[in-house]
């Protein structure tokens, strides 16, 4: 999917006076959420008209304009993140989040215990969002930490640090989601490029930096924030194996890789494409189907076959509570697709791409430093990694002949530096270091390390990857 509407608007406007167009606009986006503290949703649609009519869209064309990539970024990004928040519900609510950790440190051993608990955050953070995996797995957490002493942070850091990766890199999560719909490269192709970065990054510096720098602190006590870890059998909660979740977790990466895997086929002429498994592959391995047929499967699964007659209105309540927290989200990854739509047409992306290539830089490199400044600037790794994606997809188009492998990797590095460099201004940051009992000053040497060491080795991949991709022609 690609937010670029199919003719540029006409606009006599010269190249300097575009560019200026374009500086303005960020700064005014910048100062309407950081100053003014206007809601980014409301912010991105300010700008995007105002941006429009300033390039010289006509009140006849406006409309268009701003609607149509907003829409078409809607149309993936909405299902995309839907479907993915009522999973993560699910999981959290059956009592699989409790299960996942445990059954890891069983088979991992206390001394184990921080990357047991750093694993069970990677897997389970595929589907759920940051601030919400971590508000699952915190009890879990503050309940091994009671047992097993050696310090809060020893255990809490390790998770934080797989929740800050997969948060970053792998949709379904808004801000390579959005990402991908905006720069107009297949979901699946992203999610699989995503997830193969996001192991070494996740080891080394969500995982190992993590344990570096939680030993550099005294023994954090643990607090009683959200009382005693809720225990699931004496509520007489069924709780599901640890096969059954893991499976859960996999299934739309499974399902996504037949896919994939059936299109490299066409592609490399192994198959014609007119065999009759072909569209069926290619159809339940879309990234939105895959995700629709895992929720229902978990809904089955972990809802109704343990709740048996007792299921009532369960389920619509489980999807209302999965659904009510994202609604502010999906709606400013479209707004952030609306802006990239405006940059296009308008021809200001085309403006741009000539400023990258008079300096040689590279697009991955210049999306990555811009949705760094959008980071610090404002806070939010979503609007970071949205925002720089609709700044840098009309250059891209402009450039040109960027195969899809390329186009996910740009992704990638675009979700990098939306994670980079996280402090006070941005909502996790407090979340975190409130929950942990960490001063600011803490935090910025903790959390935030972590963020920006997540961030710099994504992208440092990335890059490589773009590189030897380029060389050999993929």
């Amino acid at each position: 999917m690609n937010i670029a509407l199919d003719a540029a608007v006409e606009t006599t406007r010269s190249v300097p006076v575009l560019l200026a167009i374009a500086a303005i606009a960020i700064a005014v986006l910048l100062i309407l959420i950081i100053k003014v503290r206007l809601h980014a949703f409301y912010s991105l649609v300010i700008v995007s008209i105002l941006t429009a009519l300033a390039a010289g869209v006509s009140a006849t064309d406006l409309l268009d304009t701003v609607t149509g990539p907003f829409g078409e970024t809607l149309g993936g990004v909405a299902l995309l993140i839907g479907f993915g928040a009522v999973l993560g519900r699910i999981i959290e609510i059956s009592g699989g989040a409790q299960v996942l950790a445990e059954s890891l440190i069983r088979r991992f051993g206390d001394r184990k215990a921080p990357f047991a608990l750093s694993l069970a955050s990677f897997l389970f953070a595929f589907p759920i969002f940051l601030d919400a995996g971590f508000i699952v797995m915190l009890p879990i957490i503050y309940q091994v930490a009671r047992r097993l002493k050696g310090g809060l942070l020893l255990y809490a850091l390790p998770s934080t640090g797989a929740f800050l990766t997969m948060h970053a890199l792998v949709p379904p999560h808004p801000g390579p989601t959005a990402a991908s719909g905006i720069m107009g490269v297949d979901v699946g192709l992203v999610v699989l490029t995503s997830v193969l970065i996001a192991i070494p990054v996740w080891y080394l510096a969500g995982y190992r930096l993590a344990l570096v720098i939680a030993r550099r602190f005294p023994e954090f006590p643990v607090p009683n924030f959200l009382g005693s870890p809720r225990d699931f059998a004496k509520e007489g909660v069924t709780l599901p194996k640890f096969s059954t979740v893991l499976m859960m977790l996999l299934l739309p990466l499974i399902l996504i890789t037949l896919n994939t895997g059936a299109a490299a086929l066409q592609t490399n002429g192994t198959v014609s494409g007119d065999e009759w498994w072909f569209p069926v592959l290619t159809a339940i391995g879309a990234t939105p189907i895959a995700l629709l047929i895992t929720s229902i499967v978990a809904m089955i699964v972990l809802v109704v076959i343990p709740a048996k007659d007792k299921i009532g209105g369960a389920i619509e309540t489980i999807v209302d509570d999965a659904l009510a927290p994202v609604c502010s989200i999906i709606l400013i990854t479209g707004a952030g697709g609306m802006f990239g739509g405006v940059l296009t047409a308008t021809g200001i992306g085309g403006a741009l791409a000539d400023i990258f290539n008079s300096f040689g830089l590279p697009l991955i490199v210049a999306g990555f430093l811009i949705a760094v400044v959008m980071r610090v600037a404002q806070g939010s790794a979503t609007v970071a990694t949205t925002t720089a994606a609709g700044l840098l997809a009309p250059a891209v188009a402009a450039t040109g002949g960027q195969s899809p492998l390329q186009l996910a990797l740009i992704v990638v590095a675009l979700g990098a530096g939306g994670i980079s460099f996280s402090h006070v201004n941005d909502s996790g940051f407090w979340l975190v270091s409130r929950f942990l009992t960490l001063s600011t000053k803490d935090a910025l040497k903790s959390w935030s390390v972590i963020s920006t060491a997540v961030g710099f080795l994504a992208f440092a991949i990335a890059w490589a990857l773009y590189a030897i991709v380029s060389a050999v022609g993929i």
